[in-house]
């Protein structure tokens, strides 16, 4: 008994050494699912403790990719969400209306909010976590084809939009408009109610 004992706790110390370290982008990246954060919190502890459990498993392999793949398994559970959806159920979506609410210009974090949840999500491991396209596809069970593919679907629906709001911005600048006219005009929907752009 005692002999296990020492093996799990060897175990256990050696899980901490190795995953620790990646507690910061798991938090990141559960911030970009889940959109609150005591929410994210906790599907961060459930990861570590779910990764815990299954560390006697693993076979090597880049352990980074490996808990954030469990991380996104455990935060698609918590937004009702299951393989072979066609979407990701992640909240109201509040990012336009705070930035024009706020009346500034929105940063990167703002407009991944925004996007598709498929496209967020890669777009979010590839430039706030700095994966590789193959580290990528471990995580999202996607093939590199179709990271490669969301990545450049991304950049270009978030240069379209960052170009939008800079010009909006603009002419905020150069004249100050009336309430009425400030008023989206009907019919007219942010960027985040609108169709056209649809996850891959």
């Amino acid at each position: 008994m005692m002999r296990d004992d020492k093996a799990g706790n060897k175990t256990a110390q050696a899980f901490r050494d190795a995953a620790l370290p990646y507690l910061d982008d798991a938090y990141t990246f559960a911030r970009v699912l889940i959109r609150n954060e005591a929410d994210a919190e906790h599907a961060v502890q459930e990861c570590y403790v779910r990764a815990r459990q299954q560390f006697e498993g693993f076979r090597g392999g880049a352990l980074k990719s490996w808990l954030l793949a469990i991380l996104r398994t455990v935060c698609h559970e918590k937004l009702g969400w299951h393989e072979g959806g066609t979407a990701l159920l992640r909240g109201p979506c509040t990012a336009s209306e705070r930035i024009t609410s706020e009346r500034r210009m929105p940063t990167i974090r703002d407009l991944i909010d925004d996007l598709p949840a498929p496209l967020g999500e890669t777009i979010a491991l590839r430039e706030f976590i700095g994966l590789s396209y193959r580290e990528i596809a471990e995580v999202t069970g996607v093939p590199a084809s179709t990271v490669l593919s969301r990545i450049a679907q991304a950049r270009a629906v978030l240069l379209t939009v960052r170009k939008a709001a800079s010009n909006a911005g603009a002419i905020r600048q150069s004249a100050t408009p009336s309430p009425a006219t400030a008023r989206q005009p009907a019919g007219e929907r942010s960027y985040c109610e609108r169709s056209d752009v649809q996850p891959l």
